[in-house]
């Protein structure tokens, strides 16, 4: 079988694999659509804090599938379900998971990372990690569920959010999209800010999705807080971009007695000056990675159509040449691409 294999830092072959045969507990998933996010775009550079990563290794975490083999001790599916994968697996057994907080497990494992993932054509699973696709919802859109689910943690468990409220999320990458995305289907009044960068693919996406942006490299930023925002700033502003000072300049654009939320992970430390926050009485909350239950609320968002998934998901890039879509990726000259597996 086919597969995208990460042999080095930028380097990606097409290897031949043999097709791998499910345990008695395992059932076997033919990959339909697997899509491409930053923590991969990461992974691919090979930077600090992904070196862990044994190569080669088979990437891809965020998949849609078909079951078409069950292990004899498997009674959850059937051959014919469509699924998606969990891909962050808990250990069940240390504090964090005991306490129901699995997402933050100690000994959490990720597919596509710590074991070879979903960039192939099939893939074995335990049945304990993948959610059930109602056929309502194409295999195409269903790709998006993983980052999706993401996006309703932060939303819906990890913020104050509430229609009505006014709303900026920093940064139009995959996961700044959704969370927009998210928080436009509650009813909230949603800004979605980025770079000169990101003018060309990114935010006028978002625009395609309903949602207002703001360039703040050549807008002014501070005039539409003025006629969107009452209070001073911001009800709520989510930080998704990845970059340090992104937390900063969310206290700057919140108002008093709102909430930051940190989504991105910033790859170096910030310079945050905490008087403003306390006089301000801002919560600062965060969030990562999610739980079974939001998956559950990405599937039901998916199947009654609050989620654009076709508009959201770039199909224009070949599995033949994976490297362009991560270099593309980097460069924001797209979103959130995806690789079809479906006709091979």
């Amino acid at each position: 079988m086919k597969a995208i294999v990460h042999t080095g830092p930028r380097s990606i072959e097409i290897r031949e694999r043999e097709k791998p045969t499910p345990d008695d507990d395992e059932v076997l998933v033919r990959v339909h659509t697997a899509g491409l996010c930053g923590s991969d775009a990461h992974a691919y550079t090979y930077e600090d804090g992904y070196q862990w990563i044994p190569l080669p290794r088979i990437m891809g975490h965020e998949y849609s599938g078909e079951v078409v083999e069950v292990g004899a001790d498997v009674s959850d599916f059937e051959v014919g379900d469509h699924v998606v994968e969990e891909p962050i697996h808990d250990c069940g057994s240390c504090f964090q998971c005991k306490n129901g907080q699995p997402n933050v497990c100690q000994n959490f494992e990720i597919t596509g990372m710590h074991k070879d993932g979903a960039y192939t054509e099939y893939t074995t699973v335990n049945p304990g990690d993948l959610h059930y696709i109602p056929d309502s919802v194409p295999l195409t859109q269903a790709s998006i569920t993983e980052p999706l689910s993401i996006a309703t943690r932060a939303v819906f468990d990890q913020s104050t959010v509430t229609p009505g409220d006014t709303v900026l999320v920093e940064g139009p990458g995959p996961i700044g999209v959704l969370v927009a995305a998210v928080a436009d289907s509650l009813g909230a009044n949603v800004v979605v800010s980025g770079l000169g960068k990101d003018t060309t693919y990114r935010l006028p996406l978002v625009e395609q999705l309903g949602i207002e942006t703001v360039d703040v490299e050549n807008d002014d930023l501070e005039e539409l807080i003025d006629e969107k925002a009452d209070g001073g700033g911001f009800d709520v502003v989510f930080d998704t971009t990845g970059h340090q000072t992104g937390v900063e300049m969310a206290i700057e654009y919140v108002r008093k007695g709102g909430q930051v939320v940190v989504v991105g992970l910033p790859g170096a430390p910030s310079e945050l000056f905490m008087t403003p926050v306390v006089r301000g009485e801002i919560d600062v909350n965060t969030s990562y990675g999610s739980t079974w239950r939001n998956f559950e609320q990405a599937i039901r968002l998916l199947d009654a159509g609050e989620i654009d998934a076709d508009e959201i998901a770039d199909h224009s890039y070949s599995i033949d040449d994976p490297t362009a879509a991560f270099e593309a990726f980097l460069e924001s000259e797209t979103c959130k691409p995806v690789f079809s597996f479906s006709n091979l």
